[in-house]
């Protein structure tokens, strides 16, 4: 198990709504919309940049062989779309200074 839980909505609805001071529904519907206008932004082709934290783009994958892990079978992977999340460097430099000072622990 990990030492990291993981963040949900309703973790971001949370801390957004102490932070703030607002209903918790209210926050919870702030934090779906985000979520929501991100989505829709990559749906139509468009990429999302998010100043100090990431940048989300749709990319392109070609077809290409893969292989089963079962039986070792050659099968062809069907070209698709997928989402890329690249973090800001100052996002990588964030965690990074968190995850030292938990190894240190």
């Amino acid at each position: 198990m990990s030492k990291f839980p993981t963040l949900s909505r309703a973790d971001l609805a949370r801390t957004v709504q102490r932070r703030v001071g607002h209903a918790r529904q209210t926050m919870s519907t702030l934090v779906d919309d985000v979520l929501q206008e991100i989505a829709d932004e990559l749906v139509s082709g468009g990429e999302v940049k998010i100043s100090s934290f990431a940048n989300f783009k749709v990319r392109q994958k070609a077809a290409r062989v893969g292989r089963n892990p079962k039986t070792g079978e050659e099968v062809i992977i069907a070209p698709r779309r997928s989402i890329s999340f690249s973090p800001s460097a100052k996002m990588r430099k964030r965690v990074a200074e968190i995850l030292i000072r938990s190894e240190d622990q």
